[in-house]
């Protein structure tokens, strides 16, 4: 995400000056002691400041100003820490306030010296907070006004210039309209011409109580034009202004285009080189010219509902109302209302939040439409960040992420599978659509503790059956943490990756009976009828559904692959003639010609089928007499459907039911229904085919260079390998043989995404070694080509098991 040159030079630096005025109401986290504050001001984690430590107190206070230099990208960080437990894990973490650079440099040249109060947030270690912020923003080259001493946040002294900017609501008065609500405050674009004179004669600071509101005399000054703030972009400023009306000579009685204005009218030009208009006749002025539709002001303060239900109707049904400039066709988003102040200027409520501005949120509508469908998912649903990752936000409020492992930035939450590219087939964004619903569910989340699964390789099958039936359905939604017998591995994902890897061999194994290749050339798995043979095959079914179910909450592949009528059955969905050339290719051929031909005297069916059962032919009856009703042509379809569905249902129902009944105790039923047969398909087995050029592409470097030799042989040695020898380097490196479907980028560590990475590590003359929880292969400098493949190879077909360093 770095910005281009020329976008730095449309986006130039400003300064302005941020004042720390204090906090309030903070949160006490120990019992018998109060925190020592201090806050941090950050700007786009580059700039740092700090105000010294107040010494236990819950409303600290520093009157401390940092003249700091940003864009209008920027995005300004303020926290709060406690001193006495900064050198500890969470900092002492008090709370976080993140305001946009736009917004701080229009309050700093709108509402130059008024103090702003914002509630205080979490961050990313989801501590509880409480309390709020009190600062201020000014720009460094106008002379500050009287800086109200903050001796105690909840009651501190405000001059007479501060009262013009206090809401009405505050003062009792109101012709000072304006609109302010309890986390941030909203300031009139425009100051009355006697106050912007007065400034320069204000009384010493008094008590508010003591304030007088009544324009004091003010001597003789020319008349000048007025010095308006800079509105931001789409704002629509309108002030009163009590000013004489100045003198006739060198007006501009015409507007822009040279058509004369009305009577009393006068067109005036700012500073900044803008042009607004002056009233004489009622003393206002505007940016409008007149005679333009401006919709006029209604009442004193701004326009309120009447009731809580209106406001909720009016909220709720994304109202919108004209003067909204080009956005008044669209529905403003759930929570927003608009409203103008007494002078007819539009600002927005967002009652999620409590807070308000001047900026249309429909405006970056579009460009939030990837961040609105992350935000639906709440961070206490995805669980926290992976190691070495930062969430922040940009000036706009768009959420993105920092991974300072790698110092790159991104939009993708790390902890949901990767967006997928432009030229990506449809099938590739509706997947991972789904995952992403399917994963944030509260249903999918892991329960706290461990389920602890210990298993000897020489026994995979029965010790894995002992450990994981030994389990309730809630344990096994426990944190997943296997170890092999004789091993000193730690389970942080490889593990446990191996081991699914391993007893996916094993249960699907056909000379275990339960499962049966689908035909000779198709390695597709089906449930074996005759598994019956085992007098426990149904409590193994249980156990594989388990294990299923492992798989897919935990976020594991199996390596195998089911017929797809399996994943219709399990999707509930009926199985059709189709489904049945997977299972029987001869059978599905026959009774295709069956239906496509007049079979009138042509076949002496009925409504019965043949199997053979360890050599005794054994005839079923499709319907009930089915012996007795012969197939004729007008209902040979429903024989074919009596035929399919027995074949692949009906035959093996008591198993398939007793798989899902293992399954269902970790995966809803309705959770699986998001997907369809194909993308459960690859929920649960991933990707066997490995992309060569994605896996180069999406592969991080420790040590070595892309362009090192020892690096080019390796891809050269990879390339060159079967299908079959390259995915047993994948499993070696990563514990498991299958690809996630958008492919390398989207590999998982121990913590959430972790990229395959080589490391120059090891002795020449030694193996390469694996570190599976994190992807990471260690790879020893060979000088040459042929003991580069000769030890790898040796190092995947003739290592097992796990070992700490």
């Amino acid at each position: 995400m770095a910005l281009a040159s020329s976008s730095r030079l449309n986006d130039p630096q400003q300064h302005i000056r941020v004042t720390l005025h204090g906090a309030t109401g903070l949160v006490k986290r120990d019992l018998l002691s109060l925190p020592d504050p201090f806050a941090v001001l950050t700007v786009d984690g580059e700039q740092t400041s700090a105000t010294p430590a107040t010494r236990r107190s819950l409303s600290p206070t520093w009157n401390e100003h940092f003249d700091i230099t940003v864009r209008q990208s920027s995005m300004i960080n303020i926290q709060l820490f406690d001193h006495k437990k900064f050198k500890k894990r969470d900092q002492g973490f008090l709370g976080v306030v993140n305001i946009p650079a736009a917004e701080a440099i229009s309050l700093a040249t709108s509402n130059f010296g008024e103090i702003i109060t914002r509630d205080l947030t979490m961050s990313t270690n989801n501590l509880p907070v409480y309390g709020k912020l009190l600062f201020g923003f000014s720009l460094p080259n106008r002379p500050p006004p009287p800086t109200p001493h903050v001796a105690d946040p909840n009651s501190f002294l405000i001059s007479p210039a501060d009262t013009a900017h206090l809401s009405p609501y505050a003062t009792g008065n109101p012709n000072l309209g304006r609109a302010q609500s309890a986390t941030a405050s909203i300031a009139s674009d425009q100051r009355s011409f006697t106050q912007e004179e007065e400034d320069h004669t204000r009384t010493p600071r008094q008590p508010l109580s003591s304030v007088s509101l009544r324009p004091s005399p003010s001597p003789t000054l020319a008349p000048t034009a007025p010095r308006f703030p800079q509105p931001e972009i789409g704002g629509r400023p309108i002030s009163t202004s009590p000013n004489p009306i100045p003198n006739s000579q060198g007006r501009l009685l015409d507007d822009e285009s040279g058509n004369p204005l009305p009577q009393g009218w006068e067109r005036r030009i700012d500073p900044s080189g803008r042009t607004y208009y002056v009233d004489h006749n009622t003393r206002t002025t505007t940016w409008h010219r007149p005679g333009s539709n401006v919709r006029p002001a209604t009442s004193q303060g701004p326009t309120r509902a009447t009731t809580a239900s209106a406001t909720a109707s009016a909220t709720s049904g994304g109202a919108t109302s004209p003067g909204s400039g080009g956005y008044s066709e669209i529905p403003l988003p759930l929570g927003w209302e608009e409203r103008r102040t007494a002078e007819g200027r539009p600002y927005f409520v967002d009652h999620t939040t409590r807070t308000t501005t001047w900026v249309d949120p429909r405006r970056n509508l579009n460009n939030q439409q990837n961040a609105a469908a992350q935000a639906s998912t709440t961070n206490a649903q995805l669980g926290p960040l992976p190691s070495g990752w930062e969430m922040r936000l940009t000036s706009t409020g768009r959420v993105y992420f920092v991974d300072h492992n790698t110092r790159t930035t991104s939009w993708d939450d790390p902890r949901l599978p990767s967006n997928v590219d432009d030229n990506a087939p449809q099938y590739k964004r509706d997947y991972r659509r789904k995952v992403v619903y399917f994963r944030s569910q509260p249903k999918m989340r892991a329960l706290p503790g461990k389920c602890d699964v210990k298993v000897r390789r020489s026994r995979v099958l029965e010790d894995s059956y002992t450990a994981v039936m030994g389990h309730s359905g809630e344990d096994l939604k426990r944190r997943l943490m296997v170890s092999f017998e004789g091993e000193d591995g730690l389970d942080y994902g490889g593990v446990s990756r191996e081991w699914f890897f391993l007893l996916s061999h094993e249960i699907f194994n056909p000379s275990y009976g339960l499962f049966e290749y689908s035909t000779h050339d198709n390695y597709t798995l089906q449930i074996n009828p005759a598994s019956g043979i085992n007098p426990d095959h149904l409590s193994y079914f249980k156990f594989i559904g388990r294990c299923l179910g492992l798989a897919i909450f935990h976020r594991r592949f199996l390596d195998a692959y089911f017929v797809p009528s399996f994943y219709k059955m399990m999707l509930g969905k009926p199985v059709s003639l189709g489904d049945l050339e997977s299972v029987d290719a001869d059978l599905h051929r026959s009774l295709l010609w069956m239906l496509e031909n007049d079979i009138t005297d042509v076949l002496d069916e009925t409504f019965t089928t043949t199997e053979d059962r360890f050599g005794e032919l054994v005839t079923i009856d499709l319907k009930p007499g089915g012996a007795d009703v012969p197939v004729t042509e007008e209902n040979k379809k429903e024989y074919v459907n009596a035929i399919v569905d027995y074949r692949i249902s009906k035959r093996v129902k008591d198993q398939f039911d007793s798989f899902m009944e293992g399954l269902l105790e970790l995966i809803p039923v309705d959770l699986l229904g998001v997907f369809d047969e194909r993308e459960l398909e690859l929920l649960i087995g991933g990707m066997s085919e490995i992309d060569m050029d994605d896996w180069s592409k999406f592969t991080d470097y420790r040590g070595y260079e892309k362009t090192d030799q020892v690096i080019e042989w390796f891809w050269q040695c990879i390339r060159s390998w079967p299908a079959e020898r390259k995915s047993r380097l994948l499993q070696f490196t990563t514990g498991t043989s299958r690809v996630p479907v958008n492919g390398f980028k989207d590999l998982q560590g121990s913590d959430g995404p972790r990229r395959f990475t080589i490391e120059k590590s090891g002795d020449p003359q030694g193996l390469p070694r694996s570190h599976t929880c994190f992807n990471r292969l260690d790879l020893p400098p060979y000088t040459d080509y042929e003991s580069l493949e000769t030890k790898l190879l040796y190092a995947i077909e003739e290592t097992e098991g796990f070992g700490q360093e």
